[in-house]
């Protein structure tokens, strides 16, 4: 709720509290995280969620991935954008309009 009401910096906060308690991330989680780093364009925190995803393997969910495909936009890194893109093997339309709209922004 805070990711999706323009309290970003508090969606990262209360994540590390959840990880603090051991508590196990699921797709829902990541999803708010990754939109809460593509709001505040924090890459740092975007590429540290983007390395947890992969260690509980949700790098090929294409909920997630349009997620990260979005915040890799809103942080100009095209690049790393493109390579969660290549990485998902079901791509639908809402992942290349994520993509597309990412490199039309920069």
């Amino acid at each position: 709720a805070y990711a999706q009401n323009g309290h970003g910096k508090l969606a990262l906060e209360l994540f590390q509290q959840m990880q603090l308690k051991d508590m196990e991330p699921n797709r829902i989680t990541f999803v708010s995280i990754i939109n809460a780093c593509a709001s505040l364009a924090a890459l740092a925190e975007a590429k540290e969620s983007h390395a947890t995803i992969v260690d509980t393997g949700f790098e090929y969910d294409i909920i997630v991935g349009t997620a990260l495909v979005n915040a890799y936009g809103n942080c100009g890194r095209l690049d790393d954008a493109r390579c969660v893109f290549d990485k998902i093997c079901q791509q639908d339309v809402v992942l290349w309009n994520t993509l597309i709209a990412a490199y039309s922004q920069n």
